[in-house]
């Protein structure tokens, strides 16, 4: 594919609002997760909250959208001045030119599941305040996101689990290329809900302790919530050297199992090798992957049966949701902000939480960030139901 330019990229997680506190996180190896407490839920599980999201309101001409994912994708919107980024682009391109291409898993389900605590004793009839099209709606983010900036171009949401806001990045690069847009925010946000916790602890798949990617004794995953955006466009006449680029997209659907992936990780090379052949790269030109890395037994083992035969042992790689938790339909939005910082500032990040390694997963798995420089990193993103990404970024310079 023809790269595109990371004009602007912005994150809030359990660590806070912003980059400046992922990147103090990623470089001293400290984590966000704390003790479930999130709306009374009781599960012996770890969670990545982020913190006052019950006290950031809407503008009123936005009260439609009120829900606890909204409200994250706006304190997103308003992080390292992404919003100003957008809205100088939309001067540029215009109202129509710039498409909103975002991905979620359960968008605003908490506004439901709070509505059905409070219907009708008698009729049973949800609370008159209950808006679904603007809260529930798996489209509500990309309607609220577009009706934030005024636009009048292109929307939607990819829901495809864990792997939502990895694949926006490729419908995105789709829709440039073909002419129909100059410009896109992408990006994903994902908030807890009960929904989510009760889910994947009723899968057993939630940790009693803080997650620990790729660990010989990991035990499960620990849920975060996050918003992530990035400003897609082509790249200008000039670039400083550290400027990001996306330089391809890898998909596939292996549909081997409804939560479970490949035990040989089929679908993840099939869509590491996608990203390569659309980057124009091979495997040697990798210096670092972000692995999916869920830290549950099946999906480490998985993927790192895949990493392994499509890269050995010479490329380095992570998974940094020790830092903020999986937030499922934000982590790939999520974790391709985490390669471009260690694109443009030249380091490795490590591995929270991770104290023994897997022997059975033959791959360099960082336990702790290291300084390095980088020209290429991939970031992997891998769903339910084999719906798999991988990204492939790279330095301008």
């Amino acid at each position: 594919m023809t790269p595109l330019h990371l004009a602007r990229h912005t994150v809030v997680t359990c660590v806070g609002d912003g980059l400046a506190p992922l990147r103090a996180a990623l470089r001293t190896g400290t984590g966000g997760l704390t003790p479930c407490r999130f709306d009374g839920v009781a599960l012996d599980t770890w969670i990545g909250e982020v913190a006052g999201l019950d006290g950031t309101a809407l503008p009123a001409a936005l009260a439609d959208y009120d829900c606890r994912n909204n409200r994250l994708a706006r304190r997103g919107l308003e992080s390292d001045g992404f919003d100003a980024t957008v809205r100088a682009a939309i001067a540029r391109h215009g109202v129509r030119r710039v498409g909103v291409i975002l991905g979620t898993s359960t968008s605003g389900i908490l506004a439901t599941e709070t509505a059905y605590r409070q219907r009708d004793p008698l009729s049973g009839a949800l609370p008159a305040s209950f808006i679904y099209r603007g809260t529930h709606n798996t489209y509500s983010l990309a309607a609220f996101v577009r009706d934030w900036f005024g636009l009048e171009g292109p929307a939607g949401v990819v829901s495809t689990a864990c792997s939502s806001s990895a694949k926006v990045h490729a419908a995105a690069a789709r829709m440039i290329h073909a002419g129909l847009i100059d410009a896109a925010i992408v990006g994903g946000v994902d908030s807890l809900c009960l929904t989510t916790l009760h889910g994947f602890a009723s899968l057993e798949l939630t940790s009693p302790e803080p997650c620990r990617p790729y660990d010989a004794a990991r035990k499960g995953i620990s849920i975060g919530e996050a918003a992530a955006f990035a400003l897609l466009e082509r790249p200008p006449a000039s670039l400083d050297a550290d400027a990001v680029l996306l330089l391809g997209c890898g998909e596939s659907s292996d549909a081997y199992h409804m939560s479970s992936p490949h035990p040989e990780g089929r679908g993840a090379r099939q869509a590491m090798e996608a990203a390569l052949a659309d980057a124009g790269l091979t495997a040697d030109d990798i210096d670092y992957i972000n692995l999916h890395g869920t830290a549950t037994p099946n999906n480490d083992a998985a993927e790192g049966c895949a990493v392994a035969a499509l890269f050995g042992t010479r490329v380095p790689g992570s998974s940094t949701k020790g830092i903020t938790g999986h937030t499922l339909g934000a982590a790939g939005a999520l974790e391709a902000s985490v390669c471009a910082l260690a694109l443009a500032e030249g380091f490795l990040p490590g591995s929270v939480n991770t104290r023994t390694l897997d022997p059975g997963i033959p791959i360099d798995y960082l336990l702790s960030t290291r300084e390095a420089p980088l020209r290429h990193a991939m970031s992997n993103s891998f769903g339910f139901g084999g719906s798999n990404c991988s990204l492939v970024f790279g330095r301008a310079g």
